[in-house]
């Protein structure tokens, strides 16, 4: 619809749950959060993380279907959050598919979109997104048009509109 917005979340970071759900609900606005699958319950300290990045909370599968029964969608972002554009094809599927499965089985929630960690994704990688997903989210820094590939959907990351100076060229 065109002048809507969508918001989403990557990880599934427990502070989503203490902070941006309340506000969320209280205003009536859906919202989808993409969880990494074999970290639920864990910490963001997968492999390919930065050694920079601080270390947070990830929500339990119990949170995950806390918030989904309160209206938030859940959305696959891979079993372990890998850079996916270094895998064989073979992985790249079973990253995917086996999260997919795990959230659909442990929170009995569809789940038919994905974010690619980090927006990592070239042709191959959105390939197989195409066979177990309805749409794909990626991190290139534009507005959603007619035009867009539903494999590699841009977003506006919250992290860039911070500085007032670049929200205000936004427009």
């Amino acid at each position: 619809t065109p002048g809507a917005v969508a918001l989403t979340f990557d990880d599934g970071y427990r502070n989503f749950l203490e902070s941006a759900a309340p506000i969320l609900a209280g205003h009536g606005f859906p919202a989808t959060v993409f969880a990494v699958s074999d970290y639920c319950g864990r910490d963001n300290g997968w492999p390919t993380q930065p050694s920079f990045a601080p270390r947070l909370p990830l929500m339990s599968w119990r949170e995950l279907e806390q918030i989904a029964v309160q209206g938030i969608a859940i959305g696959a972002h891979s079993v372990t959050h890998p850079c996916l554009t270094r895998l064989p094809v073979e992985q790249i599927r079973a990253e995917l598919s086996d999260c997919r499965q795990a959230i659909e089985t442990r929170l009995g929630v569809t789940v038919d979109t994905l974010a690619y960690p980090y927006g990592d994704s070239d042709a191959r990688v959105r390939q197989v997104a195409s066979e177990v997903f309805q749409l794909a989210c990626g991190t290139r820094l534009d507005f959603l048009s007619p035009a867009a590939d539903p494999f590699n959907l841009p977003r506006i990351d919250a992290h860039y509109v911070r500085d007032q100076r670049w929200f205000a060229r936004l427009f």
